[in-house]
């Protein structure tokens, strides 16, 4: 994959403060970090990325090289390389040398048998160009489902594939979709001196009767009729952590959001978690009794004559 400018990397403009670079590493850090994107490759190249270029332009030195060069000026790019001026004339152990300041790089081809890479690696000492990579074993992928708490809390699972029982640690807070990548458990290698492949294991959780997620947030509602709205009451919440007792004040409107901190996800290693947000839907009853609408009818007057004013 052809590697990006780190301006548009981090989205910043090429004359933008160290302070403006600091900035825009944070938020994209944050968003791409590999303990808030457990097994996601691409949230994990992206944070690699991220790091490469805050790592250039956070350093005046090499963003100075980097304006003036590009990716050789810092030796991340096609024409990277630490040149040496004595012994291997190209300095690189693929041919790179350094000329009135400035890297260049030769590749001499993709491995051993490349006759280019032969030649020229026979020429200039470096013993028929560069090794072949090892073959490797395919990645294989897999899904397990989970209940919804053992989301919030995680959990071990036992999965079977290829014929073999695989014991897998879930983490807490592990949302639907994501992946968990063990490595090495993948296709077996092709060949005695290769690598297998990773196993990659979807995560599918279970929907909830009553609670739903939002990131770190969980959500809920309760319901309660007009009367116990408008003079308060006690409801019965169910949570990940159990059933617990809430209290509505009097006057509470249809759609009132209630927080119970702590009672979300967990978002953090030392076990801080979101909060679970309680909606109050209050219910207008479709069916009086006489009595009951001849009370209404009577509150009705009372509140024209501004009782409640």
């Amino acid at each position: 994959m052809a590697k990006r400018d780190y301006y548009e990397v981090l989205g910043v403009a090429k004359n933008a403060s160290d302070d403006e670079i600091k900035k825009a590493y944070r938020k994209l850090a944050i968003k791409y970090h590999p303990d808030k994107n457990p097994g996601d490759k691409e949230a994990e190249a992206k944070f690699k990325e991220v790091s490469e270029a805050h790592e250039v332009l956070s350093d005046k030195q090499k963003r100075a090289r980097y304006d003036q060069f590009g990716f050789a000026g810092v030796g991340n790019g096609p024409m990277g390389g630490g040149g040496s001026a004595y012994g291997n004339p190209f300095g690189g152990q693929n041919g790179s040398f350094n000329f009135n300041g400035q890297e260049f790089h030769f590749d001499f081809g993709g491995g051993s048998g490349d006759p280019l890479g032969d030649i020229l690696g026979s020429m200039f000492g470096f013993g028929g160009g560069r090794a072949r990579r090892p073959a490797r074993g395919a990645d294989l992928q897999t899904s397990v489902l989970i209940d919804f708490k053992e989301a919030i809390f995680g959990t071990t699972k036992s999965v079977v594939f290829q014929n073999q029982e695989i014991k897998l640690k879930i983490p807490a807070g592990i949302d639907d979709g994501q992946m968990i990548r063990l490595s090495g458990r993948g296709q077996p290698a092709p060949t005695k001196d290769g690598q297998p492949g990773d196993l990659y294991i979807q995560v599918r959780v279970r929907p909830h009767r009553r609670l739903t997620r939002e990131g770190v947030i969980i959500l809920s509602e309760e319901h309660v009729d007009m009367v116990d709205a408008a003079l308060g009451t006690e409801v019965e919440v169910e949570t990940v952590d159990g059933k617990m007792i809430m209290k509505v004040p009097a006057g509470t409107q249809s759609g009132t959001p209630f927080k119970l901190s702590g009672h979300g996800v967990p978002f953090r290693a030392d076990g801080d978690r979101g909060p679970h947000i309680v909606t109050i839907i209050v219910d207008t009853p479709k069916k009086l009794s006489k009595k009951q609408r001849e009370l209404l009818e009577e509150f009705q007057k009372t509140k024209k004559k501004g009782l409640f004013r």
